[in-house]
């Protein structure tokens, strides 16, 4: 295709409402770098790729078919399905005729960032309508060529273009085009004439996946490819320093063994084959310390690791010092949590002369393609990245260095080769939500309101050392945004309050994890205002009321909570043997409320029913986001109640599902009512939201059951 003509004016730019200014010289300036991690907290992502050529983004075939190439990766979310109605209805096609796939990045429509976050559907809402638009009015403005009319007398509908007693195909009109003409963007349809958006609407990519279509990462294949392996660490705070392959090398079926600086992998005819030879390769580790349990949990604690306050207003510090009068004091643990996703991590790499071809689930395409081009010493133009679909993503695909190690095999032997990791490699060597501890403290007035209340949030990292954000921001805000995630207090009605996250560095990989701290932070939060209610002698739900404002993000929060109630008939006393508990949170400016009934059954327990609602801001599709919903609290009922990877002679443990806790069929929630409430007319995050408030309304019932605050998880009774 040619290249347009003329260019329209859509670049997308970061509205963090941080100016170029602020981020330089201002370093070590303690209220600015407050600022700064306040701004990022309630930033937009927006999309930054390119927008500027509809011809990447669509393809238009014979059959008055349209292929959307997407830069967003589809791993059970459905952003398939909601970025199809977007762009169906700009495009006025019928849903049917719009065929969903994965953008190679041969192609040039490439994410510089990921897919994460809950970003898909909020960054590209408003320049996927403007691309679909313009496509449309370039295909318009070529029939009316075609047909020797004015495009002013044109119109679309179902794929079919009309007028002047004429039509023609999207189809016919493109199969003529040599040359396109790219217009400046045109008027976008006004939201009330949508066809799908905001309409229920199937899944585009049902019918692959209930027919076991080979659309995975694991189904890649390419002629002649052979097997790889790598050696993988089964310890902790280790690296190797010496290697012997002599038997290996003598295997069935041995390729070639490779023995890289960094890793040590060998190529066979098949994947049994190169199983068996990687058993017989010797590696010599160095060991620089013992790890178990306990010592993961002292370096974790509050005050080992290095301090950022990242949240300030009042004299919370001086109110909450310790033996202040009145001072009420908790902590909070969570335990390292694996992704535990279907589809283990590896890639399909095949190394030529000229160029390099990855078939790979990851969620970062563009991070994967610069660094495979930088250790393949090519440009990165070069390598060729096709994204598959993800049996599970969750942040574990955020970072794919393991397509490195396939395409250093590849060129050591000429030939693809397809390289993945075990089940127990997947757990050993997970990128682990890492554990935190969280220390909250607060003082209450006469009256029953918060005078002053910190969170004071230690974790391992998330976002530092990840390729997917810059440097200069990581050093700027100092503290791990990813690891505070959900940690600021969100009750600005409170006078005075403080937040401050503690780095630790931990001898294992920690990452991303669906929500990031969301799902500890908000727990340790919300348990903490039930027992600030409870001293009140307040009732929970009006007792978080009282402390919010009259801002917009405290309005939308008030009336997800309120609602929640209402619809869940909220009872503060246990009934029977059943209690609620309520929680809620705001993440990716979505507010969101949940209400869990619970009860304790053998011991163990057991959660009935789960009232979710949710402000999303405009829904795509609500099946989609009632989908969304439901996963995250099922995901999240499953990492507060079972899940959790120890720490013993300096491994990681359990290396296998089954012996690796995770909630099953039978203790999933009988109902899970999902409230969407719209105050918004730009469509928010789903994906994570959902996470946040879980954890807590669990813990909350236990205690309206038992007495006690479980503080600890996973929450035993």
């Amino acid at each position: 295709m040619s290249k347009p003509k003329s260019k329209s004016r859509r670049k997308f730019l970061i509205k963090a409402g941080i100016g170029t200014g602020l981020l330089f010289g201002t370093v070590y300036c303690i209220p600015i770098r407050r600022k700064i991690a306040e701004q990022v907290n309630v930033a937009e992502s927006p999309y930054l790729g390119s927008t500027d050529d509809p011809k990447i983004w669509f393809e238009v075939t014979p059959d008055n078919q349209i292929i959307f190439h997407s830069p967003k990766m589809e791993m059970g979310q459905g952003v398939f399905t909601g970025l199809a109605q977007i762009a169906a209805d700009e495009l006025e096609i019928g849903i049917e005729q719009i065929k969903v796939v994965h953008a190679s990045t041969e192609l040039g429509n490439i994410d510089p960032f990921a897919t994460g976050g809950s970003t898909s559907i909020n960054s590209l809402w408003q320049p996927l309508r403007e691309l679909a638009a313009t496509m449309r009015v370039m295909l318009i403005n070529a029939a009316a060529d075609q047909l020797g009319v004015a495009a002013s007398g044109l119109s679309a509908l179902n794929g079919v273009i009309s007028g002047s007693g004429k039509s023609i195909t999207y189809g016919e009109v493109a199969a003529a085009v040599t040359e396109w003409e790219v217009p400046d963007t045109p008027e976008l349809k006004d939201p009330k004439t949508y066809k799908y958006i905001g309409k229920p609407t199937p899944r585009v990519d049902l019918m692959d996946k209930v027919t076991g279509a080979p659309i995975y990462g694991m189904d890649a294949e390419m002629p002649g490819m052979l097997y790889g392996s790598v050696v993988r660490p089964s310890g902790l705070d280790s690296k190797f320093t010496a290697v012997d392959t002599t038997l290996a090398e003598g295997m069935p079926g041995v390729v070639k063994v490779i023995v890289e600086d960094d890793f040590v992998g060998v190529v066979a005819d098949s994947y049994v084959n190169a199983e068996n030879a990687k058993q017989k390769i010797k590696v010599t580790w160095e060991l620089n310390k013992k790890w178990d349990d306990f010592d993961v949990e002292e370096a974790i604690k509050v005050g080992k690791g290095h301090p950022i306050e990242i949240q300030k207003e009042g004299s919370a510090e001086k109110l909450l010092e310790d033996g202040a009068e009145g001072l009420i004091q908790s902590e909070y643990f969570s335990p390292i949590g694996a992704h535990a996703q279907i589809e283990p991590n590896g890639c399909l790499a095949f190394v030529e002369e000229d160029k390099i071809t990855i078939k790979m689930s990851t969620q970062v395409a563009e991070i994967t393609r610069k660094e495979v081009a930088k250790r393949m010493g090519m440009d990165k133009d070069e390598v060729i990245i096709k994204p598959t679909f993800l049996g599970g993503g969750f942040g574990r695909r955020l970072h794919t260095p393991n397509a490195i190690q396939a395409a250093v095999m590849s060129k050591a032997v000429g030939k693809p080769v397809k390289c993945f990791f075990t089940r127990k490699e997947e757990f050993q060597n997970d990128s682990f939500r890492p554990p935190t501890h969280n220390v909250l403290k607060g003082k209450l007035t006469a009256d029953g309101k918060i005078e002053a209340i910190s969170h004071d949030i230690s974790s391992g990292d998330v976002m530092h050392g990840s390729p997917l954000l810059p440097g200069i921001l990581q050093k700027i805000i100092g503290a791990d945004l990813g690891a505070w995630r959900g940690g600021m207090i969100q009750y600005h009605g409170i006078p005075n309050y403080r937040a401050v996250s503690w780095r630790v560095k931990l001898p294992f990989a920690t990452s991303w994890w669906r929500s990031l701290g969301l799902l500890a932070n908000t727990f340790a939060i919300e348990s903490f205002m039930d027992e600030l209610a409870e001293k009140a002698g307040k009732d929970p739900v009006s007792f978080r009321l009282d402390h919010l404002t009259e801002t917009k993000a405290d309005i939308r929060l008030a009336k997800v909570i309120a609602k929640a109630a209402e619809v869940a008939g909220y009872r503060n006393e246990a009934t029977g043997d059943r209690a609620m508990g309520f929680a809620c949170s705001t993440d990716v400016n979505t507010p969101c409320a949940h209400v869990a009934e619970v009860s304790i059954v053998d011991g163990e327990i057991k959660v009935h029913k789960v009232t979710c609602v949710m402000d999303p801001g405009l829904v795509i599709n609500p099946d989609q986001v009632r989908a969304q919903c439901e996963g995250s609290i099922i995901m999240g009922m499953s990492a507060v109640l079972y899940e959790k990877m120890n720490v013993k002679n300096n491994a990681l443990y359990p290396v296998i599902y089954g012996a690796y806790e995770m909630a099953l069929m039978k203790d999933a929630p009988k109902e899970i009512n999902v409230v969407l409430l719209e105050n918004s007319d730009y469509p928010g995050g789903v994906g994570e939201p959902p996470l946040g408030p879980i954890g807590a309304a669990i813990a909350n019932a236990v205690y309206r059951l038992t007495g006690k605050r479980v503080r600890r998880i996973p929450l035993r009774a």
